[in-house]
């Protein structure tokens, strides 16, 4: 969810340019600065911007620069002038007049700002700006997304080439673990019953299958490239998807007693954490 979009709007005697930054989040947390004159319309322009980027960590930004010779900054003659006079009497010997204006302006008050009223034409230009920005933005990642869903196809490709590796490796995998049972019962130089052994040996068979976990892996793998694939946004869709994946490869791996296959379990694990590093891109 990374992107920026900017815009500016020429406006007589100001340069207004708004700015947009997006960061990776898991929801919208949005953080506007606007200048005090159009601090009553910022309601409406987080608005905006939610409703347009839903997700990420957004920065607004609104900056004013004057272009003119207006200013909303005036000189407090009568302070000014009330400066002046005590300055006059508190300074000794021949002082300036300049030179005692120079200091009067420096004392507190001696500006004063007078609050500009919004101009609702004004206000109207900057929105169609805003929304110029806030649509650069959003193409900004919608190319980051396509490259994305690229990435993602990628990383399921190679998880559902490991699963099959992992499924033509399961039979040997149970011949194995048999095998080393039956030794490790022949070690115990033992007579056993051999219907209570053979009892015994399918129990820890049993445990030790992954036939489900390979059906429900499957299953996520496909179900992951079709939310990819989904109008919708789904980048919480996705991240709840690759969760469940996690948990099937983590559970072949504890399952799988066998040294080839817990090889491609770690495969699987580096991944899925490729997926998940770039899952809270999405929105």
């Amino acid at each position: 969810m990374t992107g920026f979009g900017k815009s500016v709007v020429q406006l007589p005697g100001k340069k207004i340019t708004i700015e947009i930054k997006s960061l990776n989040s898991k929801s919208l947390d949005l953080n506007a600065r606007i200048p005090s004159t159009y601090r009553e319309k910022e309601l409406h322009i987080r608005n905006l911007v939610a409703k347009s980027l839903v997700r990420g960590k957004v920065d607004v930004g609104l900056y004013v620069e004057s272009t003119g010779e207006a200013t909303n900054t005036k000189v407090n003659e009568g302070v000014v002038k009330e400066y002046m006079k005590q300055l006059e009497t508190v300074v000794s010997g021949d002082v300036e007049e300049v030179d005692l204006l120079k200091m009067a302006v420096r004392l507190p008050d001696a500006l004063k700002v007078e609050r500009e009223e919004l101009d609702e034409n004004e206000f109207k230009a900057i929105l169609d700006n805003l929304n110029s920005a806030l649509s650069e933005i959003n193409t900004y990642r919608t190319d980051e997304g396509n490259s994305l869903k690229t990435e993602f196809e990628l990383r399921i490709s190679n998880l559902q080439r490991l699963l099959e590796e992992v499924i033509t490796m399961d039979v040997d995998r149970l011949d194995s673990v048999k095998v080393r049972l039956e030794k490790a019962v022949a070690d115990l130089k033992v007579e056993l019953d051999e219907n209570r052994f053979e009892q015994e040996l399918i129990y820890y068979l049993e445990k030790y299958d992954i036939t489900e976990e390979k059906v429900r892996l499957k299953n996520h793998l496909d179900y992951f490239t079709q939310a990819l694939d989904s109008e919708d946004s789904n980048g919480k869709k996705l991240g709840f998807i690759g969760q469940e994946i996690g948990r099937e490869i983590n559970t072949i791996g504890s399952k799988s007693n066998f040294a080839p296959m817990q090889q491609l379990v770690v495969q699987m694990k580096d991944e899925l954490e490729k997926v998940k590093e770039q899952v809270l891109n999405v929105l």
